[in-house]
């Protein structure tokens, strides 16, 4: 199922050459004629629209293309002081972005943002050129035609919201790029933006096909664009519209993994080692034979594991979690017991040699096979889970309602049953949340996002849409209370200014089109 996908990917790049399209939003675009002449026949209008699989917003999440690095979307995690990159001395984004001080340091912060911006832009390029394209072109199934087309819709929508969420205001073209007319647009604003995305996505829930991801060989699905459109809902604190749309992928084939047991077979394991599992909404592929997951697996331990594997020649803990953020967890949490969530040695089956670190390393990036045998990761990286969807509608249900039904309380209690190690079952946990109030309720929600969405880099986008700033307890495991964002001191004892809720516009792409405007307190100029 895997092969496909890539193929085809492989097919689109090498055959059709759209590397190409990549270059219409810089300043001197290779041709006028690009995109409508790779949108003539059914089978370029298949490779194109597969190929937004692998390019623009959802390579933030699943690149691992660094061993210094992680992908980009780790990185405003770095903005809480709660996670921290070993080599931030070099990889400089992540020492600026913990200190808050990335106005200061525009150019440095620019060089990275360069990347998230001209590669969802191609992406949205791309996605537009189906869009107008894909129904000028005769289709044996017609069906196959709409839900192409909706896909697109969906890869375009996907793309927008990453933007408009690192960036504030930013231009929405929505015709592809095709010669020099209209090449620069000014900033559109956020409001006019997720309007879009919400039309795209309603667009897509309603033509996508109703089964699992894996069930539709990891493509786009109704549940992959209900799930965007929930979180969409959710960032804009429109509660009732994300509880509609969460429920529709927690009422779905979609399921939460179940631990065997409360070691290796646990649910977190299992989603550490297995690919397609019905937990998984939408996920980034890896294959070992097409493409492989990169650094991925040594991210999972710090610089001295080089002395105990020999497959990677580089091991960086480029995201790490601090002693005070990993008191969120209750110490009776199972994310927090060693080879769950995180770990702190390992021994190396094939020589006895042994890795020990002071620190919390990621166990569950470890992928086994690669550090001990082929150098080659394949581990899928998800990007939405099943666990998120119930988190979701716990929250916008109580804040729809105003009230803790048992509904909105049994979402969260099977995320937090199956994180127990006392057996605790769904229904007293049920029980014990209705006894909250629905801001208390709320807060748990939030705090239960932080324990189980940590190594899947949701914890600033909270932050965004809450206004709020999670202060870890140094000294009571798995207290957590929460503070206006803006004036608050992060973990690393710098403090939230407004401005520093935006990422700054490329400087690149600020001196390519004279009608942007750079984000507050940001440079506009080298």
């Amino acid at each position: 199922m895997k092969t496909k996908n890539f193929a085809i990917a492989i097919l689109l790049t090498g055959a059709l050459g759209l590397s190409s399209c990549e270059k219409f939003l810089e300043e001197k675009p290779l041709s006028n004629e690009t995109l409508n002449f790779f949108f003539k026949t059914e089978a370029q209008a298949i490779a194109n629209v597969n190929a937004l699989y692998r390019r623009g917003a959802p390579v933030r999440y699943g690149n691992a293309g660094s061993a210094y690095l992680g992908p980009t979307a780790s990185i405003p995690t770095f903005l809480t002081g709660y996670f921290t990159n070993a080599y931030e001395n070099q990889e400089l984004v992540c020492l600026y972005s913990k200190q808050l001080n990335r106005q200061q340091n525009t150019r440095i912060v620019s060089n990275t943002m360069n990347t998230i911006w001209n590669e969802s832009y191609s992406s949205i390029n791309i996605a537009n050129g189906g869009i107008k394209h894909i129904p000028e072109i005769p289709f044996n199934n017609e069906n196959e035609k709409k839900v192409l087309i909706a896909t697109s819709k969906f890869f375009r929508a996907f793309n927008y919201f990453y933007l408009v969420k690192t960036f504030g205001d930013i231009p929405m073209p929505l015709e592809p790029t095709e010669n020099l007319e209209n090449l620069y647009l000014k900033r559109t604003p956020t409001a006019d933006v997720y309007k879009q995305i919400e039309a795209d996505l309603k667009e897509a829930v309603d033509v996508l096909p109703a089964v699992t991801f894996t069930d539709n060989k990891n493509r786009a699905t109704k549940y992959v664009a209900a799930m965007t459109l929930a979180n969409v809902y959710l960032q804009q604190n429109k509660f009732a519209e994300a509880a509609t749309y969460s429920k529709m992928v927690v009422n779905s084939a979609h399921n939460l993994t179940q631990n065997e047991d409360l070691k290796m077979k646990s649910a977190y394991n299992k989603l550490r080692t297995t690919d397609n599992l019905p937990e998984s909404i939408y996920a980034y592929e890896f294959d070992g034979t097409i493409s492989a997951s990169g650094w991925w697996p040594t991210y999972g331990f710090n610089s001295s594991a080089t002395a105990v594997f020999d497959k990677y020649s580089i091991f960086e803990r480029v995201y790490g979690p601090s002693k005070t953020f990993l008191n969120v967890y209750e110490a009776n949490d199972l994310r927090i017991q060693p080879n769950q969530f995180y770990h702190w040695e390992y021994k190396n089956p094939n020589t006895g040699k042994i890795w020990k670190s002071d620190d919390a390393a990621i166990w569950y990036y470890v992928d086994e096979a690669a550090i001990l045998t082929t150098g080659r990761g394949t581990k899928d990286f998800n990007i939405y889970r099943y666990a998120e969807a119930l988190l979701i509608a716990a929250e916008s249900s109580a804040k729809a309602s105003n009230a803790v039904t048992a509904e909105a309380a049994g979402y969260l209690a099977r995320v937090k049953a199956r994180a127990s190690t006392t057996g605790k079952t769904v229904a007293q946990y049920t029980t014990e949340l209705q006894a909250l109030s629905p801001a208390a309720f709320v807060e748990a929600v939030w705090t239960e996002r932080l324990r189980e969405l940590p190594l899947e880099f949701k914890m600033w986008d909270d932050c965004l849409r809450t206004g709020k700033f999670p202060v870890v307890s140094a000294t009571e495991k798995g207290k957590v209370t929460y503070v206006n964002l803006v004036g608050a001191k992060n973990a690393a004892g710098a403090t939230f200014k407004d401005s520093d809720l935006l990422w700054p516009i490329s400087l690149d792409e600020l001196q390519r089109n004279p009608e942007l405007t750079q984000n507050k307190d940001y440079q506009a100029t080298n």
